[in-house]
C-alpha cells in the first residue's frame, strides 16, 4: 500500500493555495506538475525533514535555487 500524505502549496505563478498527494516513497525526488488552475508547470521537490516528516517545496520553472 502506498504511503499518501497531503499538504497544501501555493502556485508559484497565480498564487492558489491547492491540495497535493505526495507518495513517501518519491522523497528526494523532483518533478514537473501543472497548476489545477492557470495551467502553468510547477517543480515539485519532495523531501524528508529532519524528524522524518515528508516535506514538499514548490517553484516555477525558471527559478533557480
Amino acid at each position: 500500500m502506498t504511503d499518501l500524505h497531503e499538504r497544501r502549496v501555493d502556485c508559484p505563478y497565480c498564487g492558489e493555495t491547492l491540495e497535493v498527494l505526495l507518495n513517501a516513497e518519491e522523497a528526494g525526488q523532483e518533478y514537473i506538475e501543472d497548476c489545477q488552475v492557470c495551467c502553468k508547470p510547477m517543480v515539485f521537490s519532495i523531501f524528508t525533514n529532519f524528524s522524518g516528516g515528508l516535506e514538499v517545496s514548490v517553484r516555477d520553472e525558471n527559478e533557480t535555487f
